[in-house]
């Protein structure tokens, strides 16, 4: 499983990395990376057929577990999944933004 520091995620989120959020929704809404979409790690299966083939897919969650997992699994079906150690929460502590608000699907 491959993963990447707060600091690399953000030089890729500046060059529009694809981020999904395998957080529930009302987690989602509290305070996300912007840009992030909303993928619950439930509905994770659901949207496999939509995540891009062309590049790395970025996944986050609160605190690096659930991310961690999601790329690993997804790695095993054959997406090129990051995963963001520390997750939201690093993001958070490092002085970096959050968005807040109604949840984005990742469709």
């Amino acid at each position: 499983m491959r993963e990447v520091d707060v600091d690399a995620f953000a030089a890729e989120l500046a060059h529009d990395a694809f981020v999904i959020d395998v957080r529930e929704p009302d987690e989602y809404t509290a305070g996300h990376v912007p840009g992030a979409r909303s993928t619950p790690l439930s509905a994770l299966g659901a949207v496999l057929g939509q995540l891009p083939g062309d590049r790395s897919v970025y996944v986050i969650c609160a605190s690096g577990n659930r991310s961690a997992w999601a790329a690993e699994h997804l790695a095993t079906l054959g997406v090129d999944a990051v995963s963001v150690a520390g997750g939201t929460a690093a993001w958070a502590r490092a002085g970096r933004s959050l968005a807040r608000g109604t949840a984005v699907r990742a469709a």
